[in-house]
This record gives structure tokens, C-alpha cells and sequence, in this order.
């Protein structure tokens, strides 16, 4: 792309200074830099497209999730969107790339209307050094994000005025209409879910991955509220990554170079490790600022619940400096139960990992959203559907083929599914399960404290309970026992029991899921 205003690969300070310079910005009180997405404050899914050519159509999984758009509108909204940059005064570009295993690399050449814009981008994906963006001679991606370039809906053949759009032919997305920052980080992650299992044999992932000082990996795999994030900064173990991630022949690899976290209630106690993150060169979003006019309120929900920063992952002081590491040899499945009648912790055969993660189950509880009364359980294929253009099942049978290969070789990897959600009852009636116990069970999971302890199997879902967990009250590990009225939590279960064959039953009918996934007994 040719501007003649175009501000290529500009250092931390001047994006930062840019932007508080066109008022579009402010420091806070350590350092980041305050920002404010405008109408879009989380991404819309139902305005994302996938490009249906000969070399999607028969491949992507189309649906609500991905939605087909025309070559002919994608040709149009894009000539569009370049000659909408070509007015502007400044445009902001990006040398980066994704995937820290160099066998897998493909880069990414970012241009952004707003210098924050391409502060995120330098933050999320993996930053070249000056030698190697001299040798980048290829753009495997590009990106185009202008949030002031709207679509006219009757005759780009968008929803509305916003829209993100992914052309796996040409290589390329735009994003326009919206200035949340999510969907450049959310649009290449979906491009590696289509790119790393059908063209490189990788099994992309929505997860986050940390090493033990024994070489040791781990995978944590949760929807947002699950603990994902902070179980996986552990302080005795380094992380990989936060959210992203490919799964080789060889090793597990971060695909991105930052972190975005929700910063929600944020606290120094609670989360030390992304409470010191935010420094200067970190990108605060949407976080409501004390009258001080610099220091955030991240109790404060009244912008979004959706808070965010993100931050380039060495704002972590306990890191894999190659975001790399070795194969892994435990798998955490999280869910926030709030029906309150999933065990804190449980052991998966092989079948039963291919059904909970075709399932991908939380609960939301009441307060969260408007009209949520009770617990709703919520299911996302693979722990992130929003983001796979490929059929569930394919992700879904290339674990269960990475288990048996890893059982094959006399290395088998434990697989757990861990309730960081309600006991002794639902939400409202029960108590959360406590962070301390929920670190000392994961803990012991990794330790191998667990492999000797005596089990038993769950009446309802078919699970391996153990009955003996260190630092961890036994009485917590049957949530039977924990329920006042054992006959509610038989119902309960009963329930929750239901809702996950309902959403199993579709791949089931359809046929997709012969030989790929498992059952949950």
C-alpha cells in the first residue's frame, strides 16, 4: 500500500505520543496508555465474513459462525476501504508476525488508521528485529483496519456499517466500521485456524501454555470467566503464552507475542502478575479513569464488562523467552460450573477429552447479563468457536490422534476437567470453589500427586473423581456430599446432564463426528 503520509514501523514512545497528541489518549497513573474503542467495545461476530472461493467453499464450516461473503463485495468494500486511507493525512504500518516456531512463521504487515491501533499490533503479534525486517520478502498477511471507513449494507452486502472480512486467497484482511482492537488479534487467530491443521499438520489451539523447571508443559483451555488466564501465571512455572497457541509434532508454540487480558475487577492481590504488567507501552481499553484524570477503575463496568489491556508478553516477568516448549504432559479443560455439581477436579480417558472439548462448557450467572436469573450453560466448541473456520470435529480428532500418539510413545499425557465454579450448591445458594484450593488442585495435578490416589466414578457424567487431593479439604472433591439436599443436586445434575447431550446431539445426527469425537462415559 502507497501513502504518501505513511509512518512505518514507529517505535513504542512515538505511537504513544501520537496519540495523546490527536487527544485520542492519556497515560495512566503507571505508565499505559488509556484509550477509548468508541461504539465497539467487544467484537461482533455476526458482522465477520469469510470470502467463499474455490478455496473455502468446500472446507470452511459455514454458518452463523462463518459467513460467506462474495468475491465481487469483498473487491468492492476493499477498493473502498484503500481509497478511504488513501484521504487520510496519516496512516500507520506494521511489520510483525505470527507463530514463534520459525518452521510455521507467516508474517503479517499491519496498516491502521489510529496510532494505538498500531501500538496493539506491535504488542499482539511477534516483533521481527531490524535485521529480519529488511529479509521479509514475503507478505504472507496483510491487514487493513480503518474504523472510520464504513460499509453501506446495501450495496456491500454487509449487516450493517461495521464489518470484518477474511480473503484466505488473497491473504488478506479488512476491518472497518469498528475500532475494537480484538478483531485484528481475533482475525489472524482465525486465519491460523484454518491454516496451521489443513496446510501444516498443527493443531491450532484457544489456550493458554506454561513449563514447569522440569521441562514440563501444560495447556489450560477455558471461555472467559474460567480462570484460564490466571491459573497459567503461575509464579513456579514460566508461561508460554496467554491465549493462543500450535500444538507440532515438536513442540507447543505461542502464536502471538503479547497478551490481552481482561482487566475486570483487576487487583495487585488477586492477579500480581498482570496488575505489574501495566506499565508504559501497555494499551488500556475502555477502563473507566478516576476524576484523578490518570488512575484506572477497573471495578468500574459502566463503558464495558469488557475491559482490556494488552501488553507485549515480556511485561511478564516469568516467561519462556522462545515461547516455546516442549510437548505437552497435562491438558486442563476449565469450567465455571454454576450449577455447582461438577466435581473440582477429574481425570478424562482419551474419549472423554474429545467430548468436553467438542463441548467446551461454562455456565454464565445471574447478574451478568441482562435477563440472567439462573445459571445458563454455555457451550463453545473447542473452547473457542468463534474463531474456527474449519468444522469442530476436525480440531476435536487431531487431539484425540495427539493423545494417542503421545500414549503410543510411552509418554501419555493426562488430560483433567477442573470446576473453578459453585460447590455445595448452585450460584446463589452454594459458594465459589476457593482460588487457593483451585491452585492447590492444579498443582497437584502437575506434581503427580494425583497418580496414586484411589478414584471413584461419578454417577452422572462418568467421570474419574480422586478422593484425596493435598492442601485440598476431601469433603469438596464429591459435590454430592457438599449439597445440603442430595435429592436437588440429583436434579441438578440431571439437568446439566441434559443440556450437554442437547448440545452434543448435532454432530452426532450429522454424521461429522463418526471416529472423531468421544463419549462423556
Amino acid at each position: 500500500m502507497q501513502h504518501p503520509n505513511l509512518r512505518s514501523n514507529l517505535p513504542v514512545a512515538a505511537l504513544v505520543e501520537a496519540s495523546i497528541k490527536t487527544g485520542q489518549g492519556s497515560l495512566s497513573d503507571k505508565g499505559a496508555l488509556m484509550i477509548n474503542t468508541g461504539t465497539f467495545t467487544g467484537r461482533s461476530p455476526r458482522d465477520r465474513y469469510i470470502v467463499e472461493d474455490d478455496l473455502t467453499r468446500e472446507k470452511v464450516d459455514w454458518g452463523k459462525v462463518n459467513i460467506p461473503f462474495t468475491p465481487a463485495d469483498y473487491e468492492r468494500l476493499e477498493s473502498k476501504i484503500l481509497a478511504y486511507a488513501q484521504g487520510l493525512d496519516t496512516v500507520y504500518f506494521r511489520d510483525a508476525y505470527a507463530c514463534a516456531s520459525q518452521k510455521y512463521r507467516i508474517n503479517v504487515k499491519v496498516y491502521t488508521e489510529q496510532p494505538w491501533q498500531n501500538l496493539f499490533a506491535y504488542n499482539m503479534f511477534l516483533r521481527p528485529d531490524g535485521g529480519q525486517i529488511k529479509n521479509l520478502l514475503t507478505d504472507d498477511w496483510t491487514i487493513y483496519a480503518f474504523p472510520g471507513c464504513l460499509a453501506d449494507p446495501a450495496t456491500d452486502g454487509t449487516r450493517q456499517e461495521n464489518f470484518a472480512v477474511i480473503n484466505f486467497s488473497k491473504q488478506t484482511i479488512i476491518i472497518g466500521g469498528t475500532a475494537y482492537t480484538g478483531e485484528i488479534k481475533k482475525g489472524i487467530f482465525s486465519v491460523l485456524n484454518f491454516v496451521l491443521p489443513t496446510q501444516r499438520d498443527v493443531l491450532s489451539m484457544h489456550c493458554s501454555a506454561n513449563v514447569g523447571t522440569k521441562g514440563d508443559s501444560a495447556l489450560f483451555f477455558g471461555l472467559s470467566g474460567t480462570g484460564k488466564t490466571t491459573l497459567s501465571n503461575d509464579p513456579d512455572r514460566r508461561l508460554i503464552g496467554d491465549d493462543e497457541h500450535g500444538w507440532s509434532q515438536a513442540n507447543v508454540f505461542n502464536l502471538e507475542g503479547g497478551c490481552y487480558a481482561k482487566v475486570i475487577d483487576l487487583s495487585e492481590t488477586k492477579e500480581p502478575q498482570i496488575y505489574r504488567a501495566i506499565r508504559f507501552g501497555a494499551l488500556l481499553e475502555n477502563v473507566v479513569v478516576r476524576p484523578d484524570g490518570h488512575t484506572p477503575d477497573y471495578a468500574d463496568a459502566s463503558i464495558t464488562e469488557n475491559t482490556r489491556v494488552s501488553y507485549p508478553i515480556n511485561h511478564i516477568e516469568n516467561i519462556m523467552y522462545n515461547s516455546r516448549g516442549d510437548l505437552p504432559r497435562n491438558i486442563f479443560f476449565l469450567t465455571c460450573d454454576a450449577f455447582g455439581v461438577l466435581p473440582p477436579i477429574s481425570r478424562l480417558t482419551k474419549e472423554q477429552a474429545m467430548y468436553h472439548f467438542i463441548s467446551g462448557y461454562t455456565a454464565k450467572i445471574a447478574g451478568t447479563e441482562a435477563g440472567i436469573t439462573e445459571p445458563q450453560a454455555t457451550f463453545s466448541a473447542c473452547f473457542g468457536a468463534p474463531f474456527l473456520p474449519l468444522h469442530p470435529t476436525v480440531y476435536a480428532r487431531m487431539l484425540g490422534e495427539k493423545l494417542d500418539a503421545a500414549a503410543e510413545n510411552d509418554t501419555p499425557i493426562n488430560v483433567w476437567l477442573v470446576n473453578t465454579g459453585w460447590t455445595g450448591g448452585s450460584y446463589g445458594a452454594g459458594s465459589r470453589i476457593e482460588l487457593t484450593y483451585t491452585r492447590a488442585i492444579i498443582k497437584a495435578a502437575l506434581n503427580g500427586d494425583l497418580d496414586a490416589v484411589p478414584y471413584r466414578t461419578d454417577d452422572f457424567f462418568g467421570l474419574s473423581v480422586p478422593q484425596r487431593c493435598p492442601d485440598v479439604p476431601n469433603a469438596i472433591l464429591n459435590p454430592r456430599d457438599t449439597w445440603p439436599n442430595e435429592a436437588e443436586y440429583d436434579r441438578a445434575a440431571t439437568r446439566l446432564q441434559a443440556l450437554f447431550e442437547a448440545n452434543y446431539r448435532p454432530y452426532a445426527e450429522a454424521g461429522a463426528a463418526a471416529g472423531a469425537i468421544g463419549s462423556d462415559k
